[in-house]
């Protein structure tokens, strides 16, 4: 396969600086509503990028619960990796790509623990099948096969048969606060639309064209 030769033109959209929301949460607001309308699938994926104590970085796709003008939540076990590295170091990186639309977002910021209260309030809302997913898994252990999640599975099911589920104690959600946005918008010959919106020394968002 000649992958050098795999290559597509961008001709959708363009993006300029008068069509951009002076606030990139509303900017984000508006971008994610359109990929809602044009079914793109699974619109609130992310790859969420953490750096280990020794400077290596990692990646993985989450997905995003729900975001407001203080940041965007994920939820996952706090014994995992990700969660780990981000104790270590808190500055990450999010990753939105709609490819059907030639946009991708790319949001940096620091990552914190919700209260318990909050994770508990989302916990709550999902589908029971998933509560019972929450406490089989030793996310990121090793582990010996898949017949030890199975085994986990149906003992937990029993455990909590007939009760409500309750919140796992090494399971939350994380915000992460931005202080920078980049909007990225596909282009034809590969000139295309870049707008970074940073935080000024004012507080306020300043905006800044990028070159492609």
């Amino acid at each position: 396969m000649d992958i050098a030769n795999l290559r597509q033109e961008y001709t959708l959209d363009g993006l300029t600086r008068e069509q951009l929301s002076t606030n990139p949460f509303e900017q984000f607001q508006l971008w994610f509503q359109q990929a809602c309308d044009q079914q793109v699938p699974e619109p609130n994926a992310m790859a969420l990028s953490t750096v280990s104590a020794s400077g290596e970085p990692f990646q993985r796709t989450v997905l995003l619960k729900y975001f407001d003008a203080q940041g965007f939540v994920f939820f996952t076990n706090y014994e995992s990796r990700k969660a780990q590295q981000i104790a270590e170091n808190s500055q990450v990186s999010l990753l939105f790509v709609w490819l059907t639309l030639e946009r991708q977002i790319h949001i940096s910021g620091r990552a914190a623990k919700v209260p318990e209260a909050e994770s508990l309030k989302y916990f709550s809302s999902r589908p029971r099948s998933s509560q019972i997913g929450a406490w089989c898994s030793p996310q990121s252990a090793v582990i010996e096969s898949r017949q030890v999640l199975e085994q986990n599975l149906a003992e937990i099911t029993q455990k909590f048969e007939g009760q409500d589920i309750p919140l796992p104690p090494a399971w939350g959600g994380f915000r992460v606060v931005p202080h920078r946005f980049e909007f990225w918008q596909g282009r034809s010959s590969r000139l295309h639309d870049r707008f970074l919106y940073s935080v000024g020394e004012n507080g306020r968002w300043d905006v800044d064209r990028l070159a492609p």
